[in-house]
């Protein structure tokens, strides 16, 4: 029934117009979710840990459309893969395996709630902070572009740039090429914090 299945960082577990073949349950890894505008703006829509659900996954499978966005492996990925009709079988039959996609499906519908509001309800440089506490590494150093930055804050790349000069001004951030250094973390917390 399922397959064992891996991919490796960079790999592109789906794609806009692709039709979904099944489902993916990740033992170990991280895929980005993210759509791509026809101007070529990218925003991302959220990432799958292991444990967690593709709502773009579910939804081709319940609705029987094509992916609208893309899937990347960010950290090398091994799961296991379930054919549609295997899925479609453990839905019916198994009831911890549909409690469990279920809770997976509403806790993957919060995401886009605050995603939503994030975008619509709260300041730039509030969400620009949290991302970059995010995705600080363990020397608080984010490695990622302006541009994929941009795509992390719903945003443009010049915005982006922008305001990181201007966090870099204020002595928070240190700018290098594809990275930035977060100097003063209480500093990047504060305006993570606002609400504004």
């Amino acid at each position: 029934m399922a397959q064992k299945v891996s991919f490796e960082r960079g790999a592109h577990v789906f794609s806009p117009g692709q039709e979904c073949a099944g489902f993916v349950r990740l033992e170990t890894g991280t895929i980005r979710v993210s759509m791509t505008a026809a101007n070529g703006r990218e925003v991302v829509l959220y990432r799958v840990l292991p444990g967690e659900i593709c709502l773009q996954t579910f939804s081709c499978l319940v609705d029987g459309h094509c992916y609208a966005a893309e899937g990347v492996v960010e950290q090398p990925v091994a799961g296991e893969f379930i054919p549609k009709s295997a899925f479609w079988r453990l839905m019916g039959e198994d009831e911890a395996f549909r409690r469990d996609v279920f809770s997976a499906v509403a806790q993957r519908f919060g995401d886009y709630q605050r995603l939503v509001e994030e975008v619509a309800l709260t300041g730039f440089d509030t969400r620009l902070a949290r991302v970059l506490l995010r995705l600080r590494d363990g020397r608080n150093v984010v490695h990622a572009t302006h541009g994929e930055l941009a795509a992390e804050t719903a945003s443009g790349r010049a915005f982006v740039s922008r305001r990181l000069a201007e966090f870099a001004h204020r002595g928070l951030v240190e700018l290098a090429r594809g990275q930035v250094s977060l100097l003063d973390i209480s500093g990047v917390e504060r305006i993570a914090e606002d609400d504004g």
